[in-house]
């Protein structure tokens, strides 16, 4: 169907890949996988007819229609839900008029035997094939059930795109490019704003519905259950596994373990030839021989072993002036909107390079009390900012104060300082943002990128006192060692609000817990912060402790026989019957969540070992315990309302 033959694209005046040969053939599902880097969403554009190659040719049949949906793209906001989707059919009109034109000439030749009559019926048929398979007139019933199949419900056909987000607004663009019916579908990450249902609705479409698909995808079930072809791009070049992605992984494991072999065949090769001419370079005798052995080293192709991004950087935070004794003191401090009182009586005194976390549920004021420290918002109390203490805070909205206007890197060299400059790439590829990623605007990032090029942005800039809020919600594993290291090694003060205890772990030596209005200190690091209060994950406390369930069942208790005194005796026993049934369903729901967060830990702790990482089985059995779990939760969250109303 397309024709890709002797590709080839330099970037920055490198080559990213070169002399790539490749078929897309009808019902082909590819998955496009490679390092972040290696060009992957650059071969969806030159596919697409959106970029340019260096050399080489994509050959595109005329009548083959090609849909791409990038990973960022600008949005319009001018219409409904549905008038919006509609959009996609807007050449239907057009197509339905061509075909009139050709019924009305058709009706009007009488010359039924010649060759141009038989072109004219041709183009009609295939026409008329095409028009029905974009839906014709019925395309109103597919449109909605596209966009219900994608998480929209009927009652948000007709609201403003506007008042949805990014991710939500991206579904629709995906909506619009799965009801065109393109020949060949370019998909780069399609499953970055969708949940496990819509994951699997669009697993089930592509499957079964689609022609040609080509996506990239870090998603490795989807990738998995939806392509039946993986072409991997590593060295420049492209290696075309006709497996699923699965049986892929298995087949360039053994490819690397045998390019290694070769390699190291090789080097002892080199070894032994450049030995021999060293030996003998000087005696007259051996002359023909080193020459030889010379021009035998020169015609040595060197066996490449495809690339593993195994990529260590060590990020060192650049500590400024030393502060005083003691950055931050707060005396009494205390917020309040109105009645409501967030937090009072806090004093608390953090010294000069101590790590400390700020836990507690959501809403408990962790936020509000930085706010408070960087000045943002007035307080009651006193708080004060130690002697030279320079605060570099990463807030959540932080990304939204990025310039819009420069590229990824010339944001970081312009705070990088001395040999960072010399390392923003290295930088910017531990933080993904490797290859062609580096020279995008930051306009067209995501917001899961912005937030991370802001945390880089951050780290670089010279501070002794460091706040994050939140700083890992939108990093991988890796970014998340590397920050990790990055925060351990800084010599200044750091405050950390965070619901991630791994990432605390080894970080903080003391913990202030933020609960009813009160700030308390825990001296120790996050695990001895857990035993204390007899939790397994700080997620915990956003639910109340066995003491606190205990006080709330005597005040129920309590308010439940001033109310009984007031009913009869029958409505005592029903209202009775039905506490105790919502009693047992919360009871039922918390072991149910305890049972499944037992299960996912087991899974996590096997997937952290070299055997268990590369099997693909567990990653998908991660996601649906953790799909059940989310549900789970949900589950006893309703049951506890019931229960809570019911008194």
């Amino acid at each position: 169907m397309i024709s890709i033959d002797n590709l080839c694209v330099e970037f920055s005046a490198r080559p990213l890949f070169s002399n790539i040969s490749y078929v897309i053939n009808d019902k082909d599902r590819i998955a496009l996988v490679g390092k972040n880097g290696a060009g992957k969403s650059t071969m969806l554009k030159i596919i697409a007819g959106l970029q340019e190659p260096t050399s080489g040719v994509v050959a595109v049949p005329r009548d083959t229609s090609i849909a791409y949906l990038p990973q960022v793209m600008v949005l319009s906001d001018d219409c409904s839900v549905l008038e919006e989707t509609e959009k996609a059919f807007a050449h239907i009109h057009e197509i339905q008029q061509e075909l009139e034109r050709l019924n009305n000439q058709m009706a009007e030749r009488t010359d039924y035997e010649s060759e141009e009559y038989m072109k004219l019926v041709e183009h009609f048929t295939h026409l008329n094939e095409h028009f029905q398979m974009m839906g014709g007139m019925n395309y109103q019933a597919e449109m909605e059930r596209t966009l219900q199949g994608l998480g929209f419900r009927r009652e948000d056909f007709n609201r403003p795109t506007s008042e949805f987000s990014g991710g939500w607004r991206m579904r629709i663009e995906l909506a619009k490019l799965l009801l065109q019916h393109p020949d060949v579908l370019l998909l780069d990450e399609p499953t970055n704003h969708l949940d496990i249902e819509s994951i699997q609705w669009l697993e089930q479409f592509l499957s079964t519905r689609a022609g040609a698909v080509v996506l990239v995808s870090h998603d490795r079930a989807f990738i998995n259950n939806v392509t039946n072809r993986t072409l991997e791009i590593s060295c420049g070049r492209i290696f075309d596994y006709k497996v699923k992605y699965d049986e892929y992984v298995v087949l360039r494991a053994e490819r690397r373990e045998q390019q290694l072999r070769a390699y190291e065949n090789q080097q002892k090769e080199i070894e032994d030839i450049r030995a021999f001419i060293d030996r003998f370079r000087y005696q007259a005798t051996k002359a023909i021989q080193v020459q030889s052995r010379i021009k035998q080293l020169e015609k040595i192709v060197p066996v490449e072993v495809d690339e593993v991004d195994n990529s260590a950087l060590r990020l060192k935070f650049k500590c400024s002036l030393r502060s005083g004794d003691y950055p931050i003191i707060c005396e009494d401090t205390a917020k309040s909107y109105g009645e409501h009182v967030v937090f009072s009586g806090v004093n608390l005194t953090i010294k000069r390079g101590e790590k400390v976390a700020f836990v507690g549920r959501n809403g408990e004021g962790k936020t509000t009390l930085v706010k408070c420290i960087m000045g943002q918002i007035p307080f009651d109390g006193k708080l004060t900012i130690g002697h030279n203490v320079q605060i570099g805070y990463f807030a959540q909205n932080q990304a939204q104060l990025l310039d819009g206007e420069i590229t990824v890197f010339d944001t970081i060299d312009r705070v990088a300082k001395g040999d960072m400059r010399l390392k923003i790439r290295d930088i910017l590829g531990a933080f993904m943002f490797g290859g062609e990623a580096s020279e995008k605007k930051v306009k067209f990032l995501s917001g899961g990128e912005r937030t991370r090029l802001a945390m880089i942005k951050l780290l670089l800039e010279p501070v002794n006192c460091l706040i994050l809020d939140e700083p890992t919600n939108h990093l991988d594993m890796r970014s998340k060692d590397v920050l990790k290291e990055a925060i351990r090694d800084f010599e200044g003060t750091v405050i950390l609000v965070s619901h991630d205890r791994e990432f605390l772990d080894g970080l903080v030596g003391k913990v202030y817990e933020f609960a009813n209005g009160k700030v308390r200190e825990h001296l120790g690091g996050i695990y001895d912060f857990l035993k204390s209060k007899q939790i397994a994950e700080l997620t915990e406390l956003n639910t109340s402790s066995p003491l606190q369930q205990r006080d709330v069942s005597a005040n129920v208790d309590s308010t439940a026989t001033q109310k009984d005194s007031a009913l009869s005796y029958e409505q005592q026993k029903a209202a009775s019957r039905l506490r105790k049934k919502l009693e047992k369903a919360v009871h039922e729901a918390e072991e149910h969540v305890t049972q499944l967060e037992s299960a996912v830990k087991i899974l996590e702790a096997q997937l952290s070992t070299p055997e268990g990482s590369a099997d693909i089985t567990l990653y998908e059995k991660h996601g649906k315990l953790k799909a059940q779990l989310a549900a789970a939760e949900e589950e006893w969250e309703k049951a506890m309302e019931s229960l809570e109303l019911s008194v």
